[in-house]
């Protein structure tokens, strides 16, 4: 089997972020996986980017780590697709699928409303899912759930509490959602590791998309001794 990272992120473009994107890509190669998803904050969120410059430049800023770590990936053997976290005051929801053209032609992205950006995002052929949806903390105010602009739900996320993935669980089973999982992995120094798993090699982020939507995959969550 195949294993996957679907959540994940890198110093150069997330400000909580620790560990560069070549480091992110040993990392996971150390364990054995396949290939990884780069997830880093949408524009709107916690990113490294400086609002106050052109959008071509915040957009490369916001592709940097995941640019280092696809080149590493080259160098070792390892997968590196990508991806982002878009923020609505502390729900996150990952978003896959789209490019870097997509966005440097779609500014008004970082200020729309966030029915209207699930909306245009989906239409272009986004999959998205929601994020940790029933994280606490307390810069959070409430708890969002927007079953009707999501695809998915991430079920397990290695950084959540027990409670708050079993409830993640509850909503998705509600609604008839599917399942994804991943470690949020900022820091490339987790033990607890969450993913899919796939018979099939994944080529891109479409067909990584493709393989959601047939649900030819399998989660898993484990801690390493």
């Amino acid at each position: 089997m195949n294993r996957y990272e679907t959540h994940c992120h890198t110093a150069e473009s997330s400000a909580c972020a620790s560990a560069p994107g070549a480091v992110q890509a040993d990392f996971y190669k150390s364990r054995g996986f396949k290939g990884i998803i780069v997830t880093d904050h949408f524009l709107n969120g916690n990113t490294r980017a400086d609002r106050h410059t052109p959008w071509e430049q915040q957009v490369d800023i916001m592709f940097l780590g995941y640019e280092n770590a696809k080149k590493r990936g080259e160098e070792i053997g390892l997968d590196v697709f990508f991806g982002w976290e878009y923020t609505i005051e502390g729900s996150d929801f990952l978003t896959y699928g789209l490019d870097k053209e997509w966005l440097l032609a779609h500014p008004e992205t970082v200020t729309m409303p966030p029915n209207d950006y699930f909306d245009l995002v989906r239409s272009a052929g986004a999959y998205v899912s929601h994020a940790h949806p029933f994280r606490e903390d307390w810069y959070i105010e409430m708890i969002r759930l927007l079953p009707r602009k999501c695809d998915a739900v991430e079920i397990i996320n290695s950084c959540r509490k027990p409670f708050e993935n079993e409830m993640a669980k509850v909503y998705a089973d509600s609604y008839g959602l599917p399942y994804t999982a991943g470690s949020d992995n900022h820091h490339a120094n987790q033990a607890r590791l969450s993913g899919i798993e796939t018979e099939e090699t994944i080529r891109d982020i479409q067909h990584f998309i493709e393989v959601l939507r047939a649900g030819n995959y399998r989660i898993f969550d484990e801690v390493k001794e």
